[in-house]
């Protein structure tokens, strides 16, 4: 029975009904009410040729909605809904503006859990194909996995790019895609915005990090074209967009925040940071998504690449020739907002060459400046036309018009299933680093030992407490901060007194100080001290040396899992550094290359 139930997640069930001759596809949770004309080759310009500009215009945005079901009578949602789109929910919003897409957020209320996004889905897409011309959403998230991870448990959970690159294995890159889009599929979400393809040169990016594959222009290609593929494959796949066009790896500013400039040449660009969006593009992704970012070798003018025309389409389409829908980063992020007003914006990005427009700040504003600019001149109807064909067409290719309802007989069958969590487990354990180990200090021996796990994150420290005492070892959990103070280091030197060994866990350092002057402390006590960083692997260079250290790149359970095998070794410790580590001195040497990583003896 679940075989049975899982063949059908790749070849999704159509009940079909002929009438009249005319052939109905029916997805079989939605009975004939449902029922829509199985679309033809004719079907992208049948429903071009149907549109009001409004419903054109309504097809180039994706926003969100407050609300666990599409028609949701939740005070608290509806006042939100009201305050941000001017309606009551969601199929209401969808009614009101001829929406091509929605985005969901645990913060709207969108995402409880698998059953609920399944119904939530099904419902917004009956709102859209029960209004002329039915035209199917694209409902779309950032499942990135690590630290961007929308759909949670009992989702099955990736620890995130860099630790994929730390394997450098592109069939793990490739299955990981898969499994995402498959659970995201069967929860109706049709389009993920991931991989982020963003090589990450820069140690001190505040944004990027561990959601980047490597500082390695061409491992980070190779991986995000296995996860292009893996996301689209087959009938239960959903579209990939890789982001952060033309590259966000080397800023050191957020640009939620503010607007990052990037001063690579064109021939850096060309060789640093186009290599995974031209492999993006030769391994078919559905959608790029831009990035709020400068770049005044490629566009003088100094506009956010998501306004440039000399990026957007000058490199974007012409030089990498990329013909699919291009959707912009958040339109409400700072980094666009900056020099123009919202109401130019969509209009700035639509003359650029973009296609979907993300979360304007004010749906309202945007969406009536997009049709004064048509009104005015500023845009023809032939632009609009162009962006609508591309986001039609990729609703048709990708099997959203044939089949866009979640099935809610396959959601617990696929969604965190025990077969893709064992998979997890598996391409984890190939990404742990071990970055030093003085005279074989790992692995530790499963000698009855003590252990004090002391450091940053108390999720991170007690789970790996947990997981030591699960072999023959005796665990405590100290929890002492992330920027922990004098008074936070002494308790855990107090604590490291009745231990054997020592396993401070870190995250972000070279921001943190504070785990420094821990290391320090611990180090002084005369216990053996591993050092574990679990965000970027660039840590080592900002607190003393250990007497070993292991790079995670990630929090998540299965990460804690591969690590506490990796400390008693259960698990060769195999993964290697997909980024440079340098010297925390701005003038000192490299300390660690690109593809260093110890084993076991």
């Amino acid at each position: 029975m679940a075989r049975a139930r899982r063949e059908r997640l790749r070849r999704p069930l159509i009940a079909v009904a002929l009438t009249a001759g005319v052939l109905l596809a029916t997805p079989a949770a939605e009975g004939a009410a449902g029922a829509r004309p199985a679309p033809d080759a004719s079907w992208v310009d049948d429903r071009l040729a149907a549109m009001t500009l409004e419903e054109k215009v309504g097809q180039l945005f994706v926003t969100y909605a407050y609300g666990a079901t599409a028609d949701t009578t939740s005070p608290q949602d509806v006042e939100r809904n009201r305050e941000w789109l001017g309606v009551d929910n969601g199929a209401q919003a969808i009614e009101r503006y001829h929406l091509g897409g929605v985005i969901y957020f645990t913060w709207s209320d969108n995402l409880a859990d698998p059953a609920q996004v399944a119904g939530l889905s099904n419902g917004l897409q009956r709102a859209a194909l029960d209004q002329d011309p039915g035209v199917p959403l694209l409902i779309t998230t950032d499942q990135e996995h690590g630290v961007v991870t929308r759909l949670g448990e009992p989702a099955t959970r990736f620890p995130g790019n860099m630790a994929l690159g730390a394997s450098a294995r592109p069939e793990d890159a490739r299955e990981a895609a898969r499994i995402a889009g498959n659970e995201l599929r069967a929860v109706g979400i049709t389009m993920n915005h991931a991989p982020v393809a963003d090589v990450n040169v820069n140690p001190a990016n505040p944004v990027i990090g561990v959601r980047s594959f490597s500082g390695d222009p061409e491992l980070a290609a190779e991986l995000t074209a296995a996860q292009v593929t893996g996301a689209q494959a087959g009938e239960a796949g959903v579209v990939a967009s890789a982001k952060h066009f033309p590259g966000h790896g080397d800023t050191s500013v957020d640009s939620h925040a503010g607007l990052p400039v990037i001063t690579h040449t064109l021939q850096e660009w060309r060789a640093i940071d186009a290599p995974p969006f031209r492999a993006a593009v030769e391994a078919g992704t559905g959608s790029i998504m831009s990035g709020h970012l400068q770049f005044p070798e490629l566009d003088p003018t100094g506009a956010p690449a998501t306004l440039s025309e000399p990026i957007m389409t000058g490199l974007l389409r012409e030089e990498l020739g990329y013909d699919g829908v291009v959707i912009t980063d958040s339109l409400g992020m700072a980094g666009v907002r900056e020099s123009y007003p919202d109401a130019e914006v969509p209009v700035r990005a639509l003359q650029a060459g973009v296609d979907l427009l993300l979360m304007p700040p004010d749906l309202e504003v945007a969406h009536g400046a997009v049709l004064d600019a048509v009104a005015s001149g500023e845009l023809t109807e032939e632009r609009i036309d162009e962006s609508v064909r591309r986001v039609l067409t990729l609703k048709w290719e990708r099997g959203i018009v044939e089949d866009p309802f979640a099935d809610p007989e396959m959601v617990d069958e696929v969604v965190g299933s025990e077969e893709h969590r064992a998979a997890a487990l598996d391409i984890t354990g190939r990404t742990t680093t071990l970055v030093t180990n003085e005279d074989g200090a790992l692995p530790l021996a499963a000698d009855g030992r003590s252990v004090l796990v002391t450091g940053a994150g108390q999720g991170p420290v007690a789970g790996l407490a947990e997981r030591v005492s699960a072999r023959n070892a005796t665990a405590t959990a100290h929890p002492a901060g992330t920027d922990p103070d004098p008074e936070a280091v002494a308790p855990a030197v107090a604590a490291a007194e009745g231990h054997d060994t020592v396993v401070v866990v870190t995250s972000n350092a070279r921001a943190n100080p504070g785990q420094a002057a821990l290391v320090d402390a611990l180090r002084a006590t005369g216990k053996p001290v591993v050092t574990l960083s679990t965000d970027v692997p660039y840590d080592i260079a900002h607190y003393p040396r250990a007497e070993a250290h292991l790079a995670l790149y990630s929090t998540v359970p299965v990460a804690l899992d591969a690590a506490a095998a990796v400390l008693f070794g259960e698990r060769d410790p195999v993964g290697t550094l997909p980024v440079t580590i340098p010297s925390a001195d701005p003038s000192g040497p490299e300390l660690y290359p690109i593809g260093h990583g110890l084993g076991y003896p």
